[in-house]
């Protein structure tokens, strides 16, 4: 029986897994307090925050690690069994988290989350890749985009329901048994890729195909696999640390806004935990939205005769002129509403730019690489994230944010110039482009 449109079941999957990383990951947070309180009883506020701080550096760290890591596996084993690890690795660790009983433990199966849970990143990269034709390759990575956004929206009310009925070690499991069940329609939908599909019309397999047929390395006018060099050919390309450099700029705003926007509310505002639950997510909204607006333009643009190298330059300096006021604004907003309609402009911002610097991987090189490329940037993601969280308590001391919002502004001119500069021409590369 074929399946109509089955490329987007495959994206919404990936959107949905999406939604299920973010509920994982902010559960620790979210259930702190409880845990603090129940294993550390006899410590000061000021010493369980240092543990909190070091076990969520512990994740930071791993998560950059599984970025390559798990590049390479996507690469090697291909999309679908690569996500059935990833998943299946991070729901197991999520449910650890019950039977942790200090810093060790707690540190050990973050590290475990962390790195299991990155390789979705590089995992959606390559469906993106393997499942869509290039011109609809932005929108459907702003609907996988979309999908972390809502679940920045739902995690923290998700969390706070199920602590009235749970204790926090129960609500790891409940929550890591999310995962193991995403797995069921995962292996139903997607039994093979778009080439060997059984229940992929063959309307549709040669529309995906097709679109992505752009590459005639020997120049004989037919179209061929791709280029897919070696990774250290792939790292002789400017083009490549234009997207590595890009990635390591762009992604800490993202988690300079998920990680401090609560303590930020209430250090600036004085708001209490329920004030910020009721606030906190709408900077999200504004990310959800921007996902899907960056993909439509993208998708629009190329659908109306535009190049690839015009679009994406287009849609990312788009979102990264709409993020730079805002980093202003946000010196001096003057009320928590203000500040949080103010981020939520900025997060949408970010996902115009982001969604379009993530498909560059996929508008230059073979499949085959693919992952690797979006490994690498990942990590260096999370490097330059790892790097902004230690320095925040540091550039905010005093409850004054200007300094870490001037850095946002700086970071976002750096992406911008990372592609405008290292990527002169977003298009299928050739070997004989690359750099001696």
């Amino acid at each position: 029986m074929k399946t109509k449109g089955l490329r987007w079941w495959v994206v919404g999957l990936v959107a949905l897994a999406a939604v299920v990383n973010y509920i994982d990951r902010q559960a620790f947070g979210a259930l702190w307090p409880d845990i603090a309180k129940d294993l550390f009883p006899d410590m000061a506020a000021d010493e369980t925050k240092l543990i909190y701080a070091t076990i969520s550096s512990v994740f930071i760290l791993s998560y950059a690690a599984g970025q390559s890591i798990f590049g390479k596996i996507f690469d090697w084993i291909g999309t679908r069994m690569g996500f059935v690890i990833s998943i299946g690795v991070w729901s197991i660790a999520t449910m650890l988290h019950a039977f942790a009983s200090g810093l060790l433990s707690f540190s050990i199966f973050r590290s475990l989350l962390g790195v299991a849970e990155a390789g979705n990143w590089p995992g959606a990269a390559k469906a993106n890749a393997e499942w869509f034709p290039t011109k609809e390759r932005a929108f459907a990575q702003g609907i996988f985009n979309s999908g972390a956004a809502l679940g920045g929206i739902i995690a923290y009310p998700v969390i706070g329901f199920l602590s009235d009925y749970l204790e926090w070690k129960y609500i790891f499991i409940v929550v890591g048994i999310l995962g193991l069940l995403w797995l069921i329609p995962w292996m139903l939908v997607v039994k093979s890729g778009p080439q060997t599909h059984p229940n992929l019309s063959e309307e549709e397999k040669d529309y995906i195909l097709s679109g992505q047929q752009n590459q005639d390395i020997d120049a004989d006018g037919n179209f061929d696999e791709g280029y897919n060099p070696s990774t250290g050919k792939l790292l002789q390309h400017k083009e490549s640390w234009g997207v590595i450099i890009a990635s390591a700029a762009i992604d800490p705003i993202w988690w300079l806004f998920i990680v401090w926007i609560p303590i930020y509310l209430n250090e600036v505002f004085g708001l209490n935990v329920k004030e910020i639950a009721y606030s906190a997510w709408v900077p999200y909204v504004g990310a959800m939205i921007g996902a899907w607006v960056g993909g439509l333009i993208a998708q629009n643009r190329i659908s109306e005769g535009w190049s690839v190298d015009k679009t994406r330059k287009m849609v990312i300096t788009l979102g990264c002129l709409i993020m730079i006021p805002c980093f202003f604004l946000l010196k001096s907003p003057g009320s928590a509403m203000n500040a949080v309609m103010i981020m939520a402009v900025l997060l949408f911002g970010f996902q115009l730019a982001i969604g379009n610097v993530q498909t560059l991987p996929s508008d230059m090189f073979s499949g085959k690489i693919v992952g690797t490329l979006s490994g690498f940037a990942g990590t260096a993601a999370k490097l330059g994230a790892f790097g902004l969280t230690i320095l925040i308590p540091f550039l905010t001391k005093g409850g004054s944010y200007t300094y870490a919002f001037l850095i946002g502004g700086i970071l976002t001119i750096i992406a911008l110039l990372a592609v405008w500069v290292l990527c002169p021409k977003i298009e299928p590369l050739k070997s004989k482009e690359i750099i001696r």
